[in-house]
Order: C-alpha cells, then structure tokens, then sequence
C-alpha cells in the first residue's frame, strides 16, 4: 500500500473519473435548467429578439440534452472529460452569439460568460488545466464576439475592462480549481493510508490470535509434561513390579498346565506394556527440546504415528486406520509437534465421522517420498468440509464446532507446526464423500541418518 506521498495512480484515476461523471451529469442538468430559464432574463432585457433568442436556447439544451444521454453510455463513460468539455462550449458560445447580435460590449450577457467560468470551477472542478483552457476559450470566444461586429469593438475602454473581469474570473476558477484538486488528493491520500493502517491492523490482529493460540498450545504442553513427569514415577514403579510378577507367575507350574491362566497372565502382560507405551508417548509428546535443536532431530514418522493412534485412542475407538508409508519414513524435524498435529488430524476426523454417522469410518494415512520431502496424507471418509468454510479451515478460532467444545485453533497451530518445518499443510474434501489434509516434512539422506 502506498504512503499518502506516493499515491496509486489508478486507484486515484479510477475514483476521479467516477467523480468527473457524477459532477459532469449534475452540472449539464443544472446548466440546461439555467439557459431555459434564461428566456425571462431575455424578455426582460431584449423583447424584441425574444423569439429569436428562445430558438437559440431551445437547440442549445437540446445538444446538451443530448450530451448528457451519452453521459450515461459505455463511450460517454470513457470520454467523459472531451464530452463535457465540449458541450460546456454550446451556452457560451450561445451567449457570445448573443452578445454580437445585441449590443456587443454594452450587452448585459457578458455576465452569463462570467457565471458559466465560475460554475465550471465550483460545480466541476475537474482539474485547473481543464478551467484555464476553458477559460481562455471564453475570452477568445467574447473577443470574437465583440470585433466581429460591424461596427467593431467600439468602447475599447469597456471592452477592456469586461475582458479583465472575464480574465479575473478565469484566474479566480484555476486558483479555486487547484486548491481544490490538490485538497481532494490529500483527502484521497488519506484514505489510502487509513486503508493501509486497517490492513496492518488486520494482520497484527491474526500474529496477535497465533500467538495466543500458540501460547494456549505451549501452555498444554507444560501442562502434559508434568502429568507425564508424575505418571513416569508413579505408574512405571508398579508397572515394573507387576511386569516382574506376571513373569514369575508365567513360569509357575500351574500357569504353564493351565491354558486359561496362562492366557490370563499373557493378557495382563499385554495391558501392562500398553501401559508402559503410553507413558513413554507421553514423554516424547511432552518433553520437547529448547531451541531449534528439536527441528534439526531425526525420528521415524512411523513410530510418531504409532504414538498419535496411541494417544488419541479413545477418541479414534471404533475407526479403522489404515497405513500406507515408503519403506523409508526417516524425517527431520520435532517429533512431538508432529505427532500432535497427527492427533489433531485424529480427533478432527473422528469427531466429524461421529457425527455424520458414517458407516464403516476409516482414516488412511499415505506417506510417500518426493525428492527431498516425504509427503503424507489424512483422509477420512467422513462427511466433508462444505465449500464455504473449507477456505477458513486454518483461520484462528474458526470453529463449526457448539460453543464450549473447542476454541478453533487446532488446524491453525497445525499449519504453523508444518509451516515451521517448511511445508504447507492444505485441506480438501468432497461434500459428502470424503476429507482430506496433506503436508511434507524435510526427508533425511540415507547417509545421514
């Protein structure tokens, strides 16, 4: 955007050429109105040219009559500087006919020369170029008016003083005229600049919603990381103990000659490595890195999307995930962030199904390498995203969801994450068919990992 010193010639053009067309339209109405009316003036002063007179007034409005039904054409629109020029030339040159028919510089119409300069500086000012030329072809046009007479100019000295006033007159216009158009384009300037402030206002106001959300964020993760902390030293120390005593029970006589405890115990056994997994998911999810540091690690995006099904397990109960990943998963970048915009993706995809009623809900997860990327896909067969909103899907608190059950800022803090690691996290969907979001994270080299 501009500053109020370097305007935008276009959109200063554009505005005043709507402002020319108005004020061009205005103006012919109001000057047809005032040579029709002129016939009063002219049975008061010259009776016996008065039908004469009526003639000339009458063909003079009707060319700008006609002047102005072009005024609202295509052709007018885009000539409507010319066209006004032109048919503001018919009064006066209607009253310079006028003058040299009656007493030339006697003639009491040398005023309605005068009152046309001035109507042209104040009801159009279109720029004081414009109401110079037009002024000094109103000079030329008296002159004229007076020496083509047959007995001449006559009183030179009248003359003379009644050209100076016309001259005053188109002196006083342009100065108007200038101040005028110089006041407009600071008017003009303006209101770029108060745009440009509303634009820089805007846009601190969305750094301002993602910092918040970020913050919320980062306030969940302190949050998670001392619950994971308490679990790590709470649940592991039993969790070990029963492990130790499934084992020894394993190789008791009795479990081994009975299969129903022997399935008993390989169950708990079972539960109680769930158990261990979903505390450490919880370390590696909430103990994050300081510095870049966590963006520059390595970690298999397979073992990331295993935390996050994990994780977000009760949300997804029921939904069959599907895997389709390269051999090579091998990615750089924070593990945790990502494995949070995984669940994100989850629970986003789970909750719209739920509602929907999807039959059969499924999410398939693809993760395939181009070049220097490994690109993955999330796409459910839920009920889709509709048109309108699909393109605000990333806006910060954006939510289709009731009041209370989320502030809309999880896809916006995902698309930051993934922004974060130089890829793009993008939406779509099918109303009714399916949804889908794709990013890329940075690959790691075979020779480096």
């Amino acid at each position: 955007m501009a500053r109020a010193a370097q305007l935008p010639g276009s959109s200063y053009e554009k505005e005043l050429s709507a402002y020319h067309l108005v004020s061009s339209r205005a103006c012919a109405v109001t000057v047809l109105v005032l040579v029709l009316l002129g016939m009063v003036l002219d049975f008061a002063i010259y009776p016996e040219q008065m039908l004469r007179f009526a003639i000339a007034r009458v063909l003079t409005a009707a060319a700008i009559l006609a002047a102005l039904a072009l005024l609202y054409t295509r052709l007018g629109r885009r000539y409507v500087h010319l066209i006004t020029f032109t048919w503001l030339t018919f009064p006066q040159l209607m009253i310079a006919w006028m003058i040299n028919v009656t007493q030339g510089t006697d003639s009491l119409f040398y005023a309605g020369i005068i009152l046309t300069i001035f109507a042209v500086g104040t009801l159009f000012p279109v720029g004081y170029l414009y109401t110079l030329g037009f002024g000094l072809f109103t000079m030329v046009a008296y002159y004229l008016a007076c020496a083509l007479r047959a007995e001449g100019v006559g009183d030179a000295g009248q003359f003379l003083f009644h050209l100076t006033i016309i001259a005053f007159s188109v002196a006083g216009s342009t100065v108007y005229t200038y101040y005028n158009e110089r006041g407009r384009r600071q008017l003009h300037a303006l209101k770029e600049e108060v745009a440009r402030k509303n634009l820089e206002l805007e846009a601190n106001n969305r750094s301002l919603a993602e910092i918040k959300g970020q913050m919320l964020q980062q306030e969940k993760m302190a949050a998670l990381g001392t619950l994971a902390a308490g679990l790590l030293h709470e649940v592991n120390n039993p969790v070990n103990f029963c492990m130790m005593a499934i084992d020894i029970a394993l190789e008791e006589p009795g479990a081994k000659s009975s299969d129903v405890l022997h399935e008993c115990l390989t169950d708990a056994k079972s539960g109680m490595q769930r158990v261990q997994y979903i505390v450490s998911d919880l370390k590696t999810f909430a103990y994050r890195k300081s510095g870049a540091d966590h963006e520059s690690a390595q970690f298999l995006l397979e073992r990331a999307l295993e935390s996050a099904v994990r994780l977000v397990g009760h949300e997804i109960k029921g939904v069959q995930v599907n895997r389709h990943l390269d051999a090579d998963t091998l990615v750089r970048g924070d593990e945790a962030a990502i494995i949070g915009v995984l669940i994100n993706l989850f629970s986003n995809a789970a909750l719209a199904m739920r509602k929907g009623g999807t039959r059969a809900p499924a999410i398939d997860v693809h993760a395939e390498a181009r070049g220097e990327r490994l690109h993955v896909t999330v796409r459910d067969n839920g009920p889709g995203i509709a048109p309108e909103n699909l393109g605000r899907v990333f806006e910060p608190f954006f939510t289709t969801r009731e009041v209370g059950q989320g502030l809309g800022l999880g896809l916006s803090i995902c698309y930051s994450v993934i922004q974060r690691h130089g890829g793009l996290l993008a939406a779509d969907s099918a109303p009714g068919e399916w949804t889908a979001f794709s990013f890329d994270l940075p690959r790691v080299a075979g020779g480096e990992a």
